[in-house]
């Protein structure tokens, strides 16, 4: 399917009252895309997705379309989202450990290539702590350095093993066995919920601009969020 089509049916999932903060619609994606504008009716699409909750298949279409036009930044961030739609949504404000007290000395990247592992309290039969893997996106920025904080999104690799997780939870992120940072869960949003669990925490200053960001099936949905980078 060519890049016009893609968008168009992606187009067709969004509500016509569904505004960004700019009272942009979908109706200036159709304008944008009677002049060929692709990128900019890719973009405000994303934006509309991220206002209310669409269905897999309009972040399935943005995904194969921003791979066409070889656009990586929103290829990755839709792919984040389609597993997103199957697996939930996990929000949390992360504070990193300084470097002066942290194996890391170097920022990494917040578009979903870390995948640290987390305490967020499962246990093995005889009590002790068990760490479980989860990839990262940081929302508003391209990088977070030691000691900085910033909303962030989990991509569990086994998304069954989170299932207890709670807003307002605090959970562990390591890179290796000691804490590299501090995180207070801020939403959680399972598959099938029509209204996601949030905490009542204020987030860090958010950028004006947009966050670019069976078992085995599950898997394969967070390994692919690594392949499409």
């Amino acid at each position: 399917m060519d890049v016009l089509k893609l968008l168009e049916a992606a187009s067709l999932l969004v509500p016509e009252e569904v505004a960004t903060e700019n009272d942009m619609t979908v109706n200036d994606v159709w304008e944008y895309l009677i002049r060929d504008e692709w990128e900019v009716a890719l973009g405000l699409l994303e934006e509309l997705g991220d206002v209310q909750t669409l269905r897999l298949g309009f972040w399935e279409s943005l995904a194969a379309a921003a791979e066409q036009l070889q656009l990586e930044k929103s290829t990755a961030w839709c792919h984040w989202r389609c597993y997103e739609a199957r697996n939930g949504v996990i929000r949390a404000d992360l504070t990193l450990r300084p470097a002066s007290e942290a194996r890391r000395q170097t920022p990494f990247s917040g578009a979903g290539t870390l995948r640290p592992m987390w305490n967020i309290g499962n246990r093995t039969g005889t009590g002790e702590p068990v760490l479980n893997h989860a990839r990262l996106w940081v929302e508003f920025t391209p990088f977070l350095e030691p000691g900085g904080r910033a909303t962030v999104r989990l991509a569990p690799l086994v998304p069954a093993q989170w299932q207890h997780l709670q807003p307002g939870q605090t959970i562990t992120m390591h890179e290796d066995p000691t804490v590299a940072g501090t995180a207070v869960v801020l939403e959680v949003q399972r598959p099938s919920s029509l209204s996601p669990l949030r905490a009542q925490l204020a987030d860090p200053d958010p950028d004006p601009d947009h966050a670019k960001q069976g078992e085995h099936a599950r898997d394969a949905d967070a390994e692919e969020l690594t392949e499409q980078r």
